[in-house]
């Protein structure tokens, strides 16, 4: 079976009202795009979000991984829970040789490089989401914005 990968790029703090939206989006590209492969990070509301959902749906599609790509090394020992929120953890090659204040950068455009598309939630025209959101639209790749598609008058 092919392989298509799929990242999550989004705001640290995001409202708990995007979920179903979030929910179904992962959920179209697990059956109509094949995606099998999920790349995300552990830095806020959005990473904790999508790893919940994808959690949620590995029960129904057994087949997808969850892989936390890590932009530092840790010596912080994970909880048995923290563990098994992921199929596997991955560090990028080459990222040890990266300045820690440039390491989520690096880091996200290596989920880039390794995606066939990336599902966001990305209101604002700064910061890190934002950043990675345009390297993907400059790598020509599929992107689904949900702030594109969701308007909520409390948001």
């Amino acid at each position: 079976m092919e392989k298509y990968a799929v990242c999550f790029f989004g705001h640290r703090d995001v409202n708990i009202k995007i979920r179903p939206a979030l929910y179904a989006e992962i959920e179209r590209h697990i059956t109509q795009h094949k995606i099998t492969t999920f790349y995300v990070g552990n830095h806020g509301n959005f990473d904790c979000m999508s790893v919940g959902i994808l959690n949620e749906l590995k029960r129904k599609y057994a087949h997808i991984e969850i892989v936390l790509v890590c932009a530092y090394l840790t010596t912080k020992k994970k909880t048995k829970y923290e563990m098994n929120l992921y199929d596997s953890t991955l560090y990028p090659e080459g990222l040890e040789d990266v300045p820690q204040r440039f390491a989520i950068t690096y880091r996200n455009r290596w989920m880039v490089e390794q995606s066939d598309c990336l599902i966001a939630y990305v209101r604002t025209s700064y910061g890190g989401a934002y950043t990675a959101l345009q390297y993907a639209k400059r790598k020509n790749k599929r992107v689904t914005n949900l702030a594109d598609i969701i308007i909520y008058e409390s948001l």
